[in-house]
């Protein structure tokens, strides 16, 4: 089995939310960018919340989260996983990004959203309790993988307008 890592962190100076996948899928592995799945609705939902057209460069659209202050990342820095399902992470094999290091960084950070139940399971038991950042807000939100099909976009959406409450 291969082991996969994620990437670095998008993330500006004065980012506020963190917004934590568990490990980037094969598309986004290939095309070196997080959410890269034509059918995954982090984009779309993104673009719909702060203003920017989800189908814009890689780039652009990772400077329009850094302007609204979203910080995006993965809970996991490596695990052995055969193909993108969170479910054939293997458990043991999973190494976590480095949270303190990321915190002392970004001391900006208010609140922690979750890509899902396998990104909050794994922040759970990889990350915390360890630090000052135990303490901050966190809640899950619906996956935005397309392998989440019991909401549609809509309601995907709407879920994650909390975002903009923040």
């Amino acid at each position: 089995m291969t082991r996969v890592f994620s990437f670095p962190p998008i993330a500006a100076p004065h980012a506020r939310l963190l917004v934590l996948g568990s490990m980037p899928g094969a598309a986004s592995l290939a095309a070196g960018q997080y959410y890269a799945h034509p059918r995954n609705a982090f984009w779309p939902i993104m673009g719909a919340l702060y203003g920017f057209d989800p189908r814009a460069a890689y780039a652009e659209r990772v400077a329009c989260l850094q302007a609204a202050g979203v910080a995006v990342w993965d809970v996991l820095a490596s695990c052995v996983r055969p193909g993108s399902l969170d479910s054939a992470i293997d458990a043991a094999s999973a190494q976590p990004n480095d949270f303190r290091a990321f915190f002392a960084a970004y001391p900006g950070i208010r609140r922690v959203y979750f890509n899902g139940a396998a990104a909050e399971a794994a922040y759970r038991r990889h990350v915390l309790p360890q630090g000052a950042w135990a303490d901050l807000p966190a809640l899950r939100l619906p996956s935005t993988s397309p392998a989440h099909a019991a909401l549609d976009l809509a309601r995907k959406a709407e879920a994650w307008r909390v975002l903009t409450a923040s």
